[in-house]
C-alpha cells in the first residue's frame, strides 16, 4: 500500500518542496493552507501521517495535533518558526510525534519521515498479527510485574516510544530509570542508533563541555587528537542523561543550546554540526525544588521535562515481588555461573513482601544476592535475608498515650488494661531490631480482635504484685524513657546499612583468613559455613584468594 501524508502550511512554495520531497521517498501527499481546509481533508481522507505549520491563517496547529492524537494512532509532526521552541513543547506535550523547524531543512525532513514510518510500519505489523507484538513481548521480559501499576506504566512506556519527545524519569534511587530509557529506546524507531547512557554527576566539571561535545586536535593542552562527544555518539539514537540535576550551570547553558537547536560545536571547531537525538532524563531529586532554588535552570527544565514518567516504588507494588525475586534468583544464577540456581521458601518470600525497601529494586538484588552467598544450600530461607523478625511489638511505628488510656499504633488503637500506665510519650521502633529486650517489661501480650483492634495486657513480676499503682506507673515511665533511649540514641552508619553489613562481613571473613594463614576451608568452619559460600563471599568483597 502508497503510505499517504497530509502536509498543512500557508506557505505555497514550501508546500511544494515538502510534497516533492515525499515524492522522492515514495509517499502520496495533499496540501492543505488553512486549519479548516485540513480538518475537512482529515475527516473525509485516511493518512498515515501529518505534517502541519503551528501558526495558520485561521488558527493554531495545536487545533489540529489534538484532533490527530485523540482521534488515530498516525504520526503527527509540526514545523515551527525559529524562536517558537514554546509552542513546539506545547504540541509534543499534547501528542505530536516531532517537530521540525524553519527555514527547513531537507536531511532533517527526511529523517523525520523515516521515523514516522517506521512507527506506521510497526503499527501495521501489530495490527496484522494475531500473537503479542515483539514490542509487548520485550515489555514483558524487561519491566518484570503485572501488578496495577505495573501496567499502567507498560502502556505508558510503549506511548513514549512512538514519540520523539524529551522524556523525564523521575523516581527515587533504585526504581530502575536507566532500564525504562533504555526500554523506550529499544521500542522506538531510533532503536537501530545508538543508545548513549552518561552519569552528568561523574564527569569533572572541567572536562565536562569535551565529554558533551568533543573537541578539535590541539585545542586545549592535552588535545591529542579529535574526540567526538556523546552527542556526536548517540547521533540518530538516544542519549540518557542521568542524574542531570548535577549538571553545573555553566553546563546547562551549553546543554539548553544543543538541546534547542539540534547542533553542536566541539572545542577548537570554527562550525556547528547538526545531530539527530532524543533527550531522556533523570534523577532522583526534586527538579522543581531545585528551580526555586536557582541551582537548576527553568528553561532548560522545560526542555527536557516535555513528559514527565514517575516510575513506581518497589513499596507500592509488593505483588510483584514474588516474580521479581525469581527473576533475579535465575539472573544471578547465570551472571555467577551457578550449577544450581537458588530457590527461595514461601516463608522468606512472604517476609521480603512485608520489607520496607528504601532502595526499591536494587535493594531486593543486593538483598538476594547476600542471601544466596549466606546460604549453605540452593535453597533460601528467611534466616538468610538478614532481616529482623516481624513481631507485633516491632510492627510499631509510633505508641503515643492518650487521655483516654490507649496507645494509637500507627493510625490503629492499642486498648490497654487497667493495672498498668505508659505515660506520655513517643517509642519509635528500630527498623532492624531483631529482640525485644528494649521494650517496657510490663508488656506481655499483644493481640488483635476481630475488629481489628490491638489490646496490649500489661501485668508486673509477682514480686512486685503489692507495689502501689502510684510506684507502677514511675517504674514504667522510667522503662518507656529508656526505652526511647536505646532506640533512638544508637547512630546510624553515614555509608548506609547496605554498605555498612558488606564492610563487617568483609572485616570477619579476613579475620578468619588472618587465624587460619588464608586456608579458606577453615576459615569456612570457623565462621559456621561452606566451602563455596566462603568463596562467593569472597568474589563478591573484592577479597583476594591468596594471602597477600
Amino acid at each position: 500500500m502508497t503510505t499517504t501524508a497530509l502536509v498543512v502550511d500557508d506557505e505555497v512554495d514550501l508546500c511544494r518542496l515538502m510534497q516533492i520531497t515525499l515524492t522522492k521517498m515514495g509517499i502520496k501527499s495533499d496540501v492543505a493552507y488553512t486549519l479548516a481546509q485540513a480538518k475537512d481533508y482529515w475527516q473525509e481522507n485516511r493518512y498515515d501521517f501529518c505534517l502541519t505549520d503551528l501558526n495558520l491563517p485561521d488558527g493554531s496547529g495545536l487545533e489540529l495535533v489534538k484532533l490527530i492524537s485523540n482521534s488515530s494512532t498516525s504520526p503527527v509532526a509540526v514545523i515551527t518558526a525559529h524562536g517558537s521552541m514554546d509552542l513546539a513543547i506545547e504540541a509534543l506535550k499534547i501528542g505530536a510525534f516531532d517537530f521540525v523547524n524553519k527555514p527547513l531543512e531537507l536531511p532533517r525532513l527526511r529523517q523525520l519521515v523515516e521515523n514516522a514510518l517506521k512507527v506506521i510500519h510497526r503499527d501495521h505489523q501489530s495490527e496484522i498479527t494475531l500473537e503479542s507484538s515483539p514490542e509487548q513481548r520485550i515489555l514483558d521480559e524487561r519491566l518484570i510485574g503485572n501488578s496495577e501499576v505495573m501496567l499502567t506504566l507498560k502502556k505508558t512506556v510503549l506511548k513514549l516510544a512512538r514519540s520523539q519527545a524529551p522524556v523525564f524519569l523521575s523516581g527515587a534511587s533504585g526504581t530502575g530509570k536507566e532500564v525504562v530509557a533504555r526500554l523506550i529506546h529499544d521500542l522506538s524507531p531510533r532503536r537501530e542508533g545508538s543508545f548513549v547512557a552518561v552519569n552528568c554527576g561523574a564527569i569533572p566539571s572541567e572536562l565536562m563541555e569535551s565529554e558533551f561535545f568533543g573537541h578539535k586536535k590541539g585545542s586545549f593542552t592535552g588535545a591529542v587528537a579529535d574526540k567526538q562527544g556523546l552527542f556526536q555518539q548517540a547521533n540518530g539514537g538516544t542519549l540518557f542523561l542521568d542524574e542531570v540535576a548535577d549538571l553545573p550551570l555553566a553546563m546547562q547553558v551549553k546543554l539548553l543550546r544543543a538541546i534547542q537547536e539540534k547542533t553542536v560545536r566541539a572545542i577548537g571547531d570554527t562550525k556547528e554540526a547538526p545531530v539527530d537525538i532524543r533527550i531522556l532524563s533523570a534523577t532522583h531529586k526534586d527538579l522543581d525544588r531545585l528551580v526555586k532554588e536557582g541551582t537548576f535552570r527553568q528553561d532548560l527544565y522545560y526542555r527536557i521535562n516535555v513528559i514527565e514518567l514517575k516510575l513506581p516504588a518497589l513499596n507500592t507494588r509488593r505483588d510483584d515481588i514474588p516474580v521479581l525475586t525469581a527473576h533475579f534468583l535465575g539472573l544471578i544464577a547465570r551472571e555467577w555461573q551457578l550449577e544450581v540456581e537458588p530457590t527461595i521458601t514461601d516463608e522468606a518470600c512472604h517476609r521480603l513482601q512485608q520489607h520496607e525497601f528504601a532502595g526499591n529494586v536494587r535493594e531486593l538484588r543486593n538483598l538476594l544476592e547476600r542471601a544466596i552467598t549466606l546460604a549453605d544450600s540452593s535453597v533460601i530461607d528467611t534466616n538468610h535475608l538478614g532481616l529482623s523478625d516481624l513481631s507485633a511489638v516491632e510492627q510499631v511505628v509510633s505508641l503515643k498515650a492518650d487521655d483516654d488510656n490507649s496507645i494509637h499504633v500507627s493510625g490503629r488503637t492499642i486498648e490497654q488494661s487497667d493495672d498498668s500506665d505508659t505515660g506520655q510519650g513517643f517509642a519509635h521502633a528500630y527498623p532492624y531490631r531483631t529482640t525485644t529486650q528494649h521494650y517496657p517489661s510490663s508488656v506481655k501480650h499483644i493481640s488483635a480482635n476481630e475488629h481489628g483492634t490491638v489490646n496490649v495486657n500489661s501485668s508486673v513480676d509477682d514480686q512486685n504484685l503489692n507495689t502501689s499503682k502510684t510506684e507502677q506507673t514511675a517504674s514504667t515511665a522510667i522503662q518507656t524513657q529508656e526505652t526511647i533511649a536505646a532506640i533512638t540514641d544508637p547512630q546510624l552508619p553515614q555509608e548506609g546499612l547496605e554498605q555498612y553489613l558488606l564492610e563487617q562481613e568483609k572485616q570477619l571473613i579476613l579475620t578468619a583468613l588472618k587465624q587460619t594463614d588464608w586456608n579458606k576451608t577453615q576459615a569456612a568452619e570457623r565462621l559456621g559455613t561452606t566451602f563455596r559460600s566462603l568463596r562467593y563471599r569472597m568474589k563478591k568483597l573484592d577479597i583476594a584468594e591468596n594471602k597477600q
